[in-house]
């Protein structure tokens, strides 16, 4: 009697105690939320240079033994502090250029990165062959059977490919 008086108090304690970190968690979110209102944020720039941060401490972790390894330590915590910065800051239209230009310049390597994660996609369901003749990329469902003739929507021209 006493053991299962003593097991719902402590269930009770662990109630409480679970509610109240709720709600400090609660409070500590609408504080950050708060403390946020009117600054600019997290965008693909800041977790670029974040990650160019990063990855230049640990490099220069592993370079102790040269200047390079400090230099490394000092760049990347200069693109740390910078990225705050960015996040922090208040002035939202300078923040959204600096982000544009960035996007700008890469667009071409994200483009690349996207249609080839496209073409991974397709690969489970889609044969995907070249045209000798033109070089276009031509779509074929898988299991239609060994040998297919495939006529290029391009050049029309006919080829034969074995699976």
């Amino acid at each position: 009697m006493l053991c299962r008086m003593l097991q719902q108090c402590r269930h009770s304690i662990q109630i409480m105690t679970l509610k109240k970190l709720t709600e400090k968690r609660k409070f500590m979110k609408d504080k950050l939320n708060k403390f946020m209102q009117g600054r600019y944020g997290v965008d693909q720039f800041a977790r670029f240079t974040l990650g160019v941060a990063l990855f230049c401490i640990v490099i220069g972790s592993f370079l102790r033994t040269g200047i390079a390894g400090e230099i490394l330590d000092m760049l990347g915590f200069i693109l740390i502090i910078y990225t705050y910065y960015r996040i922090l800051s208040r002035n939202v239209s300078a923040r959204y250029g600096e982000n544009q230009k960035y996007l700008g310049y890469t667009q071409n390597i994200r483009n690349r990165f996207d249609k080839e994660k496209n073409m991974m996609q397709q690969r489970k369901t889609h044969h995907i062959y070249t045209c000798p003749g033109c070089g276009q990329k031509i779509r074929i469902p898988r299991g239609k059977g060994q040998k297919v003739e495939i006529d290029c929507p391009k050049c029309h021209q006919k080829f034969i490919k074995r699976r």
